[in-house]
């Protein structure tokens, strides 16, 4: 199976959604379609065997709509974002003069119309403007030039026995202007209490020009959903200052290819992922990673693009371009999940399958009623046509996707990845919170964390003893080795040369630094050498406790200082587990390691449930245990061995700066690895499903209450009617109130709760 994205056009409500959605659905050899009204987008799983994009379109196009793949080359194409921008403003300045023609002509018909509106005569409106004739000819352009677009799609549908928003507009309208020529031409044919029926031209252009009002506002609205995109796009760089045939040459972005060699000065952006080869700097990745602090980088660092250089020059081999940079890949997920959907949407889409059919028969029902019971056409047709304008299903169509689309593009402003609406949907309904140990709540390398010497401090004793040490250790490939060597360099020790240096399996390491015999190795091993450790023994037990592992390090076959090495936890871990649990949330500890290091790092952290001493093929196992428990999971990892686990986890969370299988099996992506980003999340999650209940309830409350009162319910108790242009009125505003209220979602702010 394959996955394509399409990019559509001419779609006016849920009902075209449906309608495209159940088009691509029926092409042979496509899987799943899931089409997003709001992002204009569809996302297609298909069968490469039966079908291709090519095929999916000309289905879309023989429905009356225009599809186009997205290709993934064309991510980061300055002329294509032009011809997108350009595209919606060409339909938003169209729009704009049609809703000026529209609402010069509604206030000429409107004050024309008062006489008619008031039963009171008004001095001060001349009667030309009474005059049906002169109304017929304003409203005639109105009608079929403004609203041309109406006509059309609703023909469209008509010739494919479908309706849509388009119909219900078409037809209400249409009934009002045809009512209104009988008076204009034949004005004895409709009377009602022995005088001539009024005409209805006034109302029929003021709905297409509130109902044009109503678009232009939405289309505005929705371009801001996809601003996560365009400020993502926007940061890329757009040259690159290659090294070519030994000159410095700036050329675009698009033409730099993998291998080139790139010099980057300060202050400017990092233009395509690689890894420096030469010189060094501080880089900020803010704006990709979240992280706040900037990052030290130096030869043989990996290097993203789109990151800023802060201090110093840099050479650096371009190793990732194109459509295959980090930044291009963001953009490629999160497009992704803004074009999926929500399960929460599925109501939605089973409401729009059957609206507007429905209306058409509620607005056929109230006319007979009301002519039956009233016998006057002109309070039939009334009711009639505001059933139709009012019952528009666009505010239930927006109420999902505008919120998954801001909040998709909001996680990605906050360094999180969510691939698709069903995890952004699933993860704020989370119980349990399960985290891997190593490089998720710990950094995953050995770090020394205690540093304990028998002469303490004095004279620099300290510096000058890791020095000596540093300078052996500097010559194993020992992971423990690493650490005493960085943490060493970290402290501003400068090392030297060690002669004869040799490596005891399993004991440790030994060799000459400025004519003194340096050992460094296990407890054991002194024993074994005879050497004398005592001086240190308290200090031994306690970081033994503690669940550490010690080195001791001997001058001269003298005990002079012991180190303490562990894998440290994260500065955020405590602060963002102790939130998780402040949120109602288990957090479980899941860990290869042994009961007694678990342990230690779990009351260090807070977590009271710990599984240690789980094989990698047993995490899967434990996932699904609790998941038996009747919880909801989540799985937090980052390494080859949790990939089984996050798949396992109803969400499955990754680590960004794990490997790239833990990140493909996962739901959500954590670009940074700081804990944190599961509070975001989570948090993300409940503001946008909250989010999406408002928008829902406010389009099911508005269709509920508006028909009924639209059809005349309140005239019995009251004498009133409501007027088809306050239900256009209406009916233009509610798709903009949802799409607003999705905007507020940009404010989201993640929430330390103390």
């Amino acid at each position: 199976m394959e996955n394509t994205n399409l990019k559509l056009r001419g779609m006016s409500c849920a009902s075209c959604a449906k309608i495209v959605e159940d088009a691509i659905n029926s092409v042979r050899g496509v899987n799943e379609c899931s089409v997003n009204f709001g992002a204009e987008q569809a996302t297609v799983t298909y069968d490469p065997r039966k079908t291709n994009p090519e095929a999916i379109c000309d289905a879309v196009d023989a429905v009356g709509y225009s599809a186009q793949p997205i290709q993934d080359d064309d991510l980061f194409t300055a002329d294509d974002d032009d011809t997108e921008q350009q595209a919606r403003q060409a339909e938003n300045r169209a729009l704009v003069r049609k809703v000026w023609v529209g609402g010069i002509i509604s206030a000429i018909l409107v004050i024309g119309s008062l006489p008619m509106m008031t039963g009171l005569s008004i001095p001060f409106i001349p009667m030309w403007m009474h005059n049906p004739w002169l109304q017929l000819v304003l409203a005639t352009p109105v009608l079929f030039w403004c609203g041309s677009s109406f006509f059309i799609n609703a023909w469209k549908a008509l010739k494919r026995h479908a309706a849509t928003m388009d119909t219900l507009v078409a037809i209400g309208t249409l009934a009002a202007y045809l009512y209104s020529l009988f008076p204009t031409f034949l004005p004895g044919f409709f009377t009602h209490q022995g005088l001539p029926a009024d005409v209805y031209y006034e109302a029929a252009v003021v709905i297409i020009t509130l109902i044009l009002l109503g678009r232009l506002l939405e289309n505005r609205a929705k371009g801001q959903t996809s601003e996560a995109i365009r400020k993502l796009m926007g940061l890329q760089a757009k040259t690159a200052r290659v090294i070519r045939d030994g000159k410095e040459v700036d050329i675009p972005i698009a033409q730099v290819m993998k291998g080139d060699v790139i010099l980057v000065r300060p202050g400017e952006k990092i233009p395509v992922d690689g890894e420096i080869i030469d010189g060094s700097s501080t880089i900020d990745e803010a704006m990709v990673t979240g992280e706040s602090l900037p990052v030290k980088k130096q030869p043989g660092d990996e290097v993203i693009g789109a990151t800023i250089n802060k201090t110093g020059s840099f050479k650096f081999r371009a190793t990732r371009v194109g459509k295959d940079t980090f930044l291009a890949q963001i953009v490629k997920l999160v497009q992704q999940a803004q074009g999926s959907k929500a399960p929460i949407q599925r109501l939605a889409d089973q409401v729009t399958g059957w609206f507007v059919p429905a209306v058409i028969a509620i607005a056929i029902a109230t006319f007979i009623i009301w002519y039956n019971v009233m016998g006057n056409v002109t309070m039939a047709l009334i009711t009639t046509v505001g059933v139709l304008i009012i019952a528009c299903p666009c505010a239930l169509g927006l109420a999902t996707p505008t919120s998954i689309m801001v909040g998709t593009g909001k996680g990605a402003e906050n360094g999180i990845l969510i691939k698709g609406a069903e995890s952004l949907e699933l993860a704020h309904k989370l119980q349990t919170v399960v985290l891997d140990k190593t490089g998720t709540i710990t950094q995953g390398k050995p770090t020394v964390t205690d540093f304990v010497t028998v002469k303490g401090t004095a004279n620099g004793n300290e510096l000058n003893l890791l020095r000596l040490a540093a300078s052996v250790e500097r010559n194993s490939e020992h992971p423990l080795a690493e650490a005493v060597v960085n943490y060493a360099k970290s402290q501003g020790g400068e090392l030297t040369d060690a002669q004869e240096f040799e490596a005891i399996a399993g004991s440790g390491v030994q060799g000459y630094v400025s004519n003194q015999w340096i050992q460094i190795g296990t407890h054991r091993w002194m024993n074994e050498l005879g050497i004398d450790t005592s001086a240190l023994q308290e200090h031994w037990d306690r970081l033994e406790y503690l669940g550490k592992t010690v080195i001791w390090i001997a001058v001269n076959s003298k005990v002079q200082g012991i180190m303490g090495i562990a894998d440290a936890v994260k500065p955020s871990s405590v602060n963002a587990i102790r939130t998780l649990q402040k949120m109602g949330l288990e957090v479980v500890m899941l860990t290869g390691d042994n009961h007694r290091t678990a342990e230690v790092i779990a009351r260090e952290v807070g977590i009271k449930r710990v599984f240690a001493e789980v094989r990698p093929e047993q995490k899967a196992e434990t996932v699904e245990k609790l998941q038996s428990e009747g919880k909801i999971v989540a799985m937090v990892g980052d390494g080859i061995n949790d990939a089984p686990a996050l798949a396992q986890a109803d969400v499955g969370m990754a680590i960004g700066t794990g490997t790239d299988v833990a990140i493909a099996a996962s739901d959500i992506t954590l670009i940074s690895g700081d804990l944190q980003g599961i509070v975001t999340a989570i948090q993300l999650s409940r503001a946008t499903i909250r989010n999406i209940r408002q928008n829902l309830f406010f389009a099911f409350i508005y269709n509920v209450a508006g028909i009924p009162i639209a059809a005349g319910i309140l005239f019995p108790f009251f004498g009133w009617l409501l007027s088809p242009i306050i239900a256009g009125a209406a009916m233009a505003f509610s798709s903009v109130s949802v799409v607003t209220n999705a905007l507020r979602l940009r404010n989201f702010q993640p929430k330390t709760i103390g």
